[in-house]
């Protein structure tokens, strides 16, 4: 259920930024968390 939340929060953040022209800062954005995250997860292994 949590997963279903969490998907539907992104796709209705991702249509925002559509809307207000501002996509590529949020792809931009989602990349580093997420190479912010495999690092720390590689750290504290």
């Amino acid at each position: 259920m949590r997963s279903i939340l969490y998907w539907l929060a992104r796709l209705l953040g991702d249509i925002s930024a559509v809307k207000r022209g501002r996509v590529g800062r949020r792809l931009a954005r989602r990349a580093a968390g997420r190479a912010t995250g495999k690092g720390l997860g590689r750290l504290f292994k």
